[in-house]
């Protein structure tokens, strides 16, 4: 029995967010019945990404709207506010926080809590690169992945339609930085959707596009071990795409990327992969956090020194008890987030229950990436997979975690239908921008074009 009323803020509605609000729901049904307990979820975006779908939702194997899960629906015995938390007082129990309603009149809102999960998850890494924020592309929200999809296609349009050599050879020329699982993920796949839609224009062949990784270490993929990091670079360098190790992005300014080892890359793609780093929301409250801006966490995800708050995910650093050296951290992984929430969950049941608490621990099971369509390396528990079986696996693991049996259906549906019938290849580029032909239709001017928006819609 809960012994007084408690209510519990969740910050975030991403792995750990979710997932933690879910169990929560269900271990202290009970209590949530009888008011006892209540559960408030803060997050900016009314649902739940599961990114590791979002380069095959690029590449037009899964629509956008089964990678993401809606929260109220699955956080049915919970609040939901559409917001984000802009402050957070713990020593007071208070966060403040924005809402679609209190940003149209400028104001804030404060909400008062019990228990604090902190789970807002991590942010794109960037550097001071010059022309990085006008001409690149992140990959990190389903909207950045369909976008590119449409993107990659225009650009194909651009070229198609062109006899300037200079114009064509930009819009052919795709780079993409980072050689962790996102970038090469994104990158295998929309390479080959693209190599698939060169079929149906007439001037363009495979061998007309440039795809460029550019990664700063030695490997790409160490998330899946060396070895299977060596077939993969092997894979991709066989579908002529250039895999560029030890080399940075020094310039994207003028459309042109200039990199480390002098290649001057003339482009009108250039997607930005290289890391996250943790949200900014963290600095903002009056929490411990480490060197790199985590909150410092206990191995029950309990943050140090600090009563009634817990966080878990990338926001988090969380002591990896399975290790055999000690200050060893868990890795900022979808698969220890899932994990870490359940944990998490638990344990706040067992603290308002007056229950013993939990430790996590999770041996690390293994990696899976896929390089594309029947394409994939794959490192489970010692055993190297690779090829068909690898991307099987993939598909089956995934397919596995992706919450809600309602997903589960619709994914292994659409993946069922494109084997069966050819992959789309059509951009609606134009959905980014759906007011764009009423303005031209009632100033007579596109506001797309490049005499009044010198970015252009791409």
């Amino acid at each position: 029995m809960v012994k007084e009323r408690a209510r519990i803020l969740v910050v975030g509605g991403g792995y750990v967010g979710m997932y933690t609000a879910l169990r929560l729901q269900h271990r202290m049904r009970p209590e949530i019945a009888r008011g006892e307990v209540e559960i408030t979820v803060v997050t900016p975006d009314p649902y739940m990404t599961y990114q590791p779908f979002l380069p095959e939702a690029a590449a037009g194997a899964i629509s956008p709207r089964h990678v993401v899960v809606p929260l109220r629906r699955v956080l049915d015995r919970c609040r939901v506010i559409t917001g984000e938390v802009t402050r957070i007082e713990h020593a007071r129990r208070t966060a403040h926080l924005t809402t679609p309603a209190t940003r149209e009149k400028g104001g804030a809102e404060t909400l008062t809590y019990d228990e604090l999960v902190l789970a807002p998850g991590s942010v794109s890494r960037t550097l001071p690169v010059p022309g990085l924020v006008d001409y690149g592309i992140g990959f990190k929200t389903v909207e950045e992945a369909i976008g590119l999809r449409n993107h990659v296609i225009e650009q194909m349009d651009i070229a198609s339609s062109t006899r300037d050599p200079a114009i064509r050879d930009a819009a052919l020329t795709f780079v993409f930085v980072g050689g962790g699982y996102a970038g090469v993920e994104a990158l295998a796949e929309l390479e080959d959707m693209a190599r698939y839609a060169a079929r149906s224009y007439h001037n363009l062949t495979p061998e007309d596009m440039k795809w460029i990784l550019v990664e700063a270490s030695d490997r790409i993929l160490p998330e899946v071990g060396e070895e299977m990091g060596r077939y993969a670079l092997t894979q991709l360098r066989r579908r002529n795409i250039q895999v560029l190790l030890r080399t940075r992005l020094t310039s994207c300014a003028d459309r042109v990327a200039v990199l480390s080892d002098g290649q001057r890359l003339p482009t009108r793609t250039l997607v930005w992969t290289a890391g996250v780093r943790p949200h900014p929301l963290l600095a903002a409250t009056d929490l411990p956090r480490d060197d790199r801006g985590r909150l410092k966490c206990t191995a029950q995800l309990a943050v140090e020194g600090v009563e009634h708050a817990w966080s878990a995910g990338d926001a988090a650093a969380v002591p990896d008890v399975t290790a055999a050296g000690p200050g060893a951290l868990t890795a900022p992984t979808a698969q220890h987030a899932v994990r870490q929430a359940k944990v998490l969950a638990d344990n706040i049941a067992h603290a308002l229950r007056g229950r013993p608490l939990r430790t996590y621990a999770h041996r690390y099971a293994g990696s899976v990436a896929s390089l594309g369509l029947h394409k994939g390396v794959a490192q489970i528990r010692g055993h190297r997979l690779s090829g068909y079986p690898a991307w099987f696996l993939h598909r089956a693991y995934h397919l596995s975690r992706v919450p809600t049996v309602n997903r589960k259906v619709r994914v292994l549906a659409e993946w069922t239908l494109a084997g069966l019938f050819r992959r789309e290849i059509v951009s609606l580029g134009s959905l980014e921008h759906p007011r764009a032909e009423f303005e031209l239709a009632v100033r007579g001017k596109h506001p797309l074009d490049p005499r009044i928006n010198p970015k252009g819609s791409s």
